[in-house]
């Protein structure tokens, strides 16, 4: 067991009139000590399998296996001998897909487009294939099994990007982005944005949503008036499934909440499963359309 001390201090900006000041001295001699420490007992914490598997056509099967740490334990000193603490070593990974099965060997590896690390991977490339499940099995170096099923879903293409600039300022511009939606069926979507470079800038915009909204065949994305000329702009629709959609905005929310005494705690909904419920992630299909503009008047 831990025990946690909070504590909760009391401050004010003076900014009050002169006679309010003259009174505030015998104001917070009467509060006394307005900190106190409070002990909890925190149950413990049992680690769990983390597993990240995105299939992404025409790139090689990799996964990421770690395991998850309390989240009041120190931040580590040393990041090095941190990361090698939480990464799983030894499990037997297994994808399969339309009978075949692909052996993901354990094997440290760096995306060199995306700079992800994988811990296991195959160097087939995952096909562009909409009509069947993959599978994924992962027996654990002290025999747990962890599975999960998903597919990829066909890409919804972009059906053109405007650029549209301030009437009044005529500086900066916005941009507006089309696709068309089926009516017939439910789909998620994940719409990403960024500016001038994919690999080393934070996206302006990176959200999911759903189509429950649209009334027609097309959906409207858009931005603030937040380019100027020259600027290149990438955009990017993910077709995404139900289970990546669940599984993005809880891991959104649990971020949020992170830090925030009043914020309502969230927790993750994963697609991967377990007996004993010792493993959360994510094994899903990534199918997405890019467009490339640069902002021109």
């Amino acid at each position: 067991m831990k025990n946690i001390f909070l504590k909760s201090k009391i401050s004010n900006q003076l900014g009050w009139p002169f006679t309010v000041l003259f009174f505030a001295p015998f104001f917070f001699t009467a509060c006394g000590n307005l900190e106190k420490d409070i002990s909890l007992d925190l149950p413990v914490y049992e680690p769990q399998y983390v597993v990240e598997c995105y299939l992404e056509p025409g790139q090689p099967f990799s996964l990421l296996l770690t395991k998850s740490t309390p989240y009041f334990e120190p931040f580590p000193d040393d990041l090095l001998n941190f990361v090698n603490n939480i990464v799983v070593d030894s499990a037997e990974v297994t994808i399969t897909h339309d009978g075949v099965d692909y052996v993901l060997a354990n094997a440290p590896t760096l995306n060199p487009t995306t700079f992800k690390l994988y811990n296991y991977t195959n160097p087939t490339l995952v096909p562009m294939e909409f009509d069947h499940d993959f599978s994924l099995k992962i027996i654990t170096p002290d025999g747990k099994l962890i599975t999960a099923t998903t597919r990829i879903l066909p890409v919804v293409p972009i059906d053109s990007v405007v650029v549209e600039f301030d009437e009044e300022k005529d500086t900066l511009a916005r941009c507006l982005t089309y696709i068309s939606d089926d009516p017939s069926t439910v789909d998620y979507y994940r719409r990403m944005i960024h500016q001038n470079s994919l690999i080393d800038s934070i996206p302006q915009q990176d959200f999911t949503t759903n189509d429950d909204y649209v009334d027609d065949r097309t959906i409207v994305f858009g931005t603030g008036y937040d380019f100027k000329e020259g600027d290149t702009i990438y955009n990017t629709i993910f077709h995404i499934e139900r289970a990546y959609f669940d599984f993005w905005n809880s891991t959104f929310n649990s971020i949020n909440s992170n830090g925030n005494p009043f914020g309502q705690p969230s927790s993750i909904i994963s697609n991967v499963r377990s007996a004993d419920d010792s493993a959360i992630g994510i094994f899903t299909g990534l199918s997405y359309y890019r467009v490339m503009t640069i902002v021109k008047k």
